[in-house]
Formats: structure tokens, sequence, C-alpha cells
């Protein structure tokens, strides 16, 4: 059974500069809901689950690093791949600007917790 670590070390500079994009992509994944909602349409489904899987898994993701979960790095994984996914969903509308805000934080954050995720293993 893996150890939880004692949480009275500060989490390390990479460690807190991956929440802090986890926290930044989760903002703009919301932001970016919202306006998925005033275009509305049928054609944004696809768009809005790729928003919503990212923004709960930046959060979670940022949450289980901050209180240093054994399973981070797996979350870490994982959010890389559903940043990657709505980066790509976001790149579908290449003329909103929204869309571009959300695809650049989401590749931003894909990159960290892809680092993270190796690193903590």
């Amino acid at each position: 059974m893996t150890q939880q670590p004692a949480t009275t070390t500060p989490l390390s500079q990479e460690m807190q500069d991956c929440v802090q994009a986890c926290m930044t992509c989760h903002g703009v994944c919301e932001e970016t809901m919202s306006s998925c909602l005033q275009m509305g349409g049928p054609a944004q489904m696809p768009i809005m689950r790729a928003v919503i899987d990212c923004a709960e898994l930046t959060r979670m993701c940022a949450d289980m690093m901050m209180r240093r979960s054994p399973l981070s790095a797996d979350m870490c994984a994982m959010c890389a791949r559903a940043c990657d996914m709505c980066a790509e969903a976001c790149m579908s509308m290449p003329d909103d600007a929204q869309m571009m805000r959300c695809a650049e934080a989401c590749r931003r954050c894909a990159d960290m917790c892809r680092s993270m995720s190796t690193a903590m293993m």
C-alpha cells in the first residue's frame, strides 16, 4: 500500500506551477462553457463535453496535487489527456477568440501535467 507523504514540506516549484496551470485552465474552461452556451446549437455539444471534462479534471488534478494524493501522477496523466482533447475540440473554431484562448490554456496545462505525471512516478 502506498504511504501518504507528510504534508509539512512545501510543494516543489514544478508542482506549484502545474497546480497554477490547472487552475488557470479550469477558469478558462468555465468561461468557455459560458461562451458555448451563449452560442447554442447542437454542433457545440462535442466541444461542450470536452470543455466540461477538462474543467472538472483540471480542478480535481490541482486538488490532488495540493493534498499530495498518491494518485496524483495518474491524475496528471488523465488531466493531460483531457486537456489535449479539449484543445483539439476548441481548435475546431479557429475564428473564436475564446476558443483559441481555451486551446492555449489547455495545451500549456497538458504539457505541465504530462511532465508531472512522469516526475512523480
